[in-house]
C-alpha cells in the first residue's frame, strides 16, 4: 500500500514544472573555407603570373566575354526560366552556410518527446515560440499538436523534404553543367582566335600575340570550370545532404511523438539517422 501511495500519478506529472526547452535559431554564416579557398587559389595563379619572366598580358576582354557570358547563356539553354528562378542564388548558397548542429537538435527533440510523453502532446503548444525559430520544425510540431496521425505526418513531411532536396540538387546541377560548359567555351574562344590569326598570316609579327590571346580563352575556361564551378557544385551537394539530415531528424521525432512512443526508442531511431561522430546519449 505504501508503494502505491508514493507512486507518481498523472496529476503529479501535470503539476511538475516544465523543462526549459531551448531551440537555437539557425543563423547564416559565411563559409570561410569556400571564400578563402577561392581567394588563395586565384591568388596563387595571379602570383605565379606576376613572378613570370615575361611581359605577357593575361587580361583580354573578348576572351572574358566569350567564356563568362557564353557559359551563362549556354547553361541557361539546358534549363527553363522557372527552373533557373527556383534554383535561387547558387553563389549565395555556396558562400553562406546555415549552421544547425544535428547533435544539439537531436537532444532538444528528445527533450521535447519526453515532455510530450509525460504531459501530453498538447503541452507542446506552450513552446511555440521556440519551435518558431525554424520554419520546418514549427510546421512539423504544429501538425503533431493538431492531431495528425503518424502516417499523415510521415507522408507530408517526406514530400516536403524530397521537394526541397530536389530544388537543391537542381541548383547543384546548374553549377555542374556550368563546370562542363566553361572549358568548352574556352576552346571555342581559342578556335575563334586561331581563325583570326590564320586570316592575318601576312603579318608574321602579329602571330605570337594573336596566339597568346587565343589561348587566354582556354585559360579562363579552365579557371571558371575547374576552380569555381566544380567546387561550388560539391559544396551545394554537401549543403543539401546536411539539410536532409536535419529535416529527417525532425520528421522522425514528430512521428514518434504522434505515436507516443517511448523516448528511448526515439533515441535509437535518431542515432540511426545521425553520422557516427554526431550520435548522442540522452538516457544513461
Amino acid at each position: 500500500m505504501s508503494q502505491e501511495k508514493n507512486a507518481p500519478t498523472q496529476e503529479d506529472a501535470a503539476n511538475e514544472p516544465l523543462p526549459d526547452i531551448k531551440f537555437s535559431t539557425p543563423k547564416k554564416h559565411i563559409d570561410l573555407a569556400t571564400l578563402l579557398g577561392l581567394i588563395f587559389t586565384i591568388g596563387l595563379i595571379a602570383f605565379a603570373i606576376a613572378m613570370g619572366q615575361s611581359n605577357a598580358n593575361f587580361f583580354n576582354v573578348p576572351s572574358l566575354m566569350i567564356v563568362f557570358f557564353g557559359t551563362m547563356t549556354a547553361t541557361a539553354i539546358s534549363y527553363t526560366g522557372t527552373e533557373l528562378k527556383k534554383s535561387g542564388n547558387v553563389f549565395s548558397q555556396s558562400l553562406f552556410n546555415i549552421k544547425n548542429d544535428p547533435s544539439k537538435l537531436a537532444l532538444n527533440l528528445l527533450e521535447t518527446a519526453v515532455v510530450a510523453k509525460k504531459k501530453g502532446i498538447l503541452i507542446l503548444s506552450r513552446f511555440d515560440s521556440e519551435f518558431a525559430k525554424d520554419a520546418f520544425l514549427h510546421k512539423s510540431i504544429q501538425m503533431t499538436v493538431d492531431g495528425y496521425n503518424a502516417d499523415d505526418i510521415n507522408f507530408f513531411l517526406t514530400q516536403e523534404i524530397e521537394a526541397e532536396l530536389e530544388r537543391r540538387k537542381r541548383s547543384a546541377g546548374i553549377t555542374r553543367r556550368a563546370s562542363e560548359i566553361a572549358p568548352a567555351m574556352g576552346l571555342i574562344g581559342t578556335l575563334v582566335g586561331l581563325v583570326q590569326m590564320l586570316a592575318d598570316l601576312e603579318n608574321p609579327e602579329t602571330i605570337g600575340p594573336a596566339m597568346a590571346v587565343a589561348l587566354l580563352t582556354t585559360f579562363y575556361g579552365a579557371i571558371l570550370g575547374t576552380i569555381v564551378m566544380a567546387p561550388l557544385t560539391v559544396k551545394l551537394e554537401k549543403r543539401a545532404s546536411d539539410d536532409e539530415v536535419i529535416k529527417n531528424l525532425i520528421k522522425i521525432a514528430c512521428i514518434s511523438i504522434a505515436k507516443q512512443d517511448n523516448p528511448r526508442k526515439l533515441e535509437m531511431q535518431i542515432n540511426s539517422a545521425l553520422p557516427a561522430a554526431k550520435r548522442i546519449r540522452y538516457f544513461d
